[in-house]
């Protein structure tokens, strides 16, 4: 009997393009050889489809300390991947950027992380940094490092505070991003082996790279811009600040149409779980364990550079936020048909709760920008708290390059 023609392999690779990793994954790893080069092919090429639905990525204390959750929002279920070592429930998670996670281990040094592909690549040491000092034993091994406490605009200690190495993360890292894609060959460290410092200022909330320059908002509203290709890196005030004390978290994200887009997030007063406002402060501080923090208002603006203003948007038409720890996204709801358009999906990012209360409930859910009410992703809840859960868009890319 005559065998059927096999699918050409530039046909099945175009197929493949255009598949969620799930199922790429499943294409890719099946009996059929044709199958799974074109598979290998797309992989290393580079020519992967990016447009795939963001996954929430966390941990569980029911499965192993190396293992990592997935969960899809258009399936609506959970994938498991075992990550290389340090065990993945052991880190911090401080970012999410083109697919790969940022981490701090128990030595609080940092590490990129490819769920999909598992590839890993350590990044510059923490004793690199301008603050941190490390302090040796007698075997010569850092037992503990100097933090000293001052940033580009203010000097708060003029003595520093020495914290052991697992500690030291809890102060030094709020959010990491990346550039670019470490899968491509274009990733690159400024100093290469050591991490440098920007033009000094402090209260930096978010970030974006649009047009060859970093975008940079802090807390009160302010844009500032880096050009980090020019011989010395320069700073410009983009946008001036829009209030006067800091009390939304504010991010910066570009918009489906290219236009920038700043949103500013509000918490609900923090109160047990159980308790109502007229609980004591004193009883609050007693049962730190129902301490929660929710999403209550999440106000989108649209930045003028004409005017240097921001102007509030009533409605996001058809477009899409995920804001967290990773990297801000909007998304178009035509292209992500899983998605609610006009919505917002959020995790857990203030700073003070996530790692002043770690073993308290996360604040994760899809924010409704029409009528401001939030929904939870999915009951029961299937994540630990900690480390805090981040939005991830799959990347299964083979990586080319190291940090050096």
């Amino acid at each position: 009997m005559d065998k059927s023609p096999e699918v050409p392999q530039d046909v099945l690779r175009r197929i493949f393009a255009i598949l969620e990793v799930p199922d790429l994954v499943r294409a890719g790893s099946g009996v059929c050889s044709s199958w799974r080069a074109a598979y290998t092919s797309l992989c290393s090429t580079g020519n992967c489809r990016l447009r795939q639905t963001p996954y929430l990525l966390y941990t569980s204390e029911s499965t192993d300390a190396r293992e990592a959750r997935l969960y899809s929002i258009a399936e609506k279920k959970a994938y498991t991947s075992t990550l290389p070592d340090p065990p993945i429930q052991s880190r911090y998670i401080i970012g999410s950027s083109y697919g790969w996670i940022i981490t701090a281990d128990e030595k609080s040094e940092l590490h990129l992380v490819n769920p999909i592909t598992g590839k890993h690549i350590a990044l510059p040491s923490v004793t690199t940094i301008e603050q941190v000092k490390p302090v040796f034993d007698d075997e010569g091994a850092v037992c503990s490092y100097e933090y000293w406490w001052y940033t580009g605009e203010d000097v708060i200690s003029d003595t520093p505070s020495v914290f052991p190495p697992s500690k030291l993360r809890d102060y030094l890292f709020y959010k990491a991003f990346l550039s670019s894609d470490p899968s491509t060959g274009g990733y690159l460290i400024c100093g290469d082996d050591k991490w440098t410092w920007l033009p000094p200022h402090s209260y930096y909330e978010d970030c974006l790279f649009k047009e060859g320059l970093l975008y940079v908002s802090t807390t009160i509203g302010e844009i500032h811009t880096f050009n980090l290709g020019a011989p010395a890196v320069t700073q410009t005030v983009f946008l001036d600040k829009m209030k006067d004390i800091y009390c939304e978290r504010i991010y910066i994200v570009q918009g489906s149409g290219g236009e920038m887009l700043q949103i500013w997030r509000s918490d609900a007063v923090p109160r047990g779980e159980d308790e109502d406002e007229t609980d004591s402060d004193v009883e609050l501080e007693l049962d730190r364990d129902k301490v929660v923090f929710n999403t209550t208002a999440i106000t989108v603006y649209e930045v003028e550079p004409a005017s240097k203003k921001i102007e509030k948007i009533s409605s996001l038409g058809q477009n899409v936020l995920f804001l967290g720890h990773n990297q801000s996204l909007c998304l178009h709801a035509e292209e992500y048909q899983q998605l609610k358009a006009n919505h917002v999906y959020f995790t857990d990012d203030d700073y003070l709760y996530t790692t002043g209360f770690k073993n308290n409930r996360r604040d994760i859910g899809v924010f409704d920008l029409e009528n401001n009410s939030s929904e939870e992703i999915t009951t029961p809840q299937l994540w630990s708290n900690w480390p805090t859960p981040v939005w991830l868009i799959p990347n299964p890319r083979r990586s080319f390059a190291t940090h050096s």
